[in-house]
């Protein structure tokens, strides 16, 4: 009786395990507002953030389509490179739009965000 009763509560945790669903990945509007929540933006910076943001995105998908599509893959130091060149410029588009301390918060997020990816 014991063993039937520990046989069929495990079934049911497993049961329960499998149908756990799994987070969905945050949406790029999610992000924004998360990141104007804690930058504290105006809705004007909110616009503008999002405009740079989007053409960092573009500018790393297009340099990874052109990779893949030249059928060479680049080694991981000129990948490195060339995100740290993006994240440069984002940085410098940015400097204008966001006030010292809100650039200051943007650098800090920017630097979680890759400890947390590597």
């Amino acid at each position: 009786m014991k063993a039937t009763v520990f046989a069929l509560a495990l079934l049911w945790a497993g049961a329960l395990c499998a149908q756990t669903p799994t987070a969905a990945p945050p949406n790029a509007a999610a992000h924004l507002d998360k990141l104007a929540t804690l930058l504290d933006l105006t809705d004007a910076q909110k616009a503008q953030v999002q405009a740079v943001l989007e053409a960092e995105h573009a500018k790393i998908r297009a340099a990874h389509e052109q990779a893949k599509a030249s059928g060479t893959k680049p080694d991981w130091e000129q990948m490195k490179a060339l995100h740290q060149q993006i994240q440069q410029e984002t940085l410098q588009k940015l400097t204008p739009v966001l006030s010292e301390a809100q650039l200051k918060k943007f650098q800090t997020l920017q630097e979680l965000h890759h400890e947390m990816m590597h």
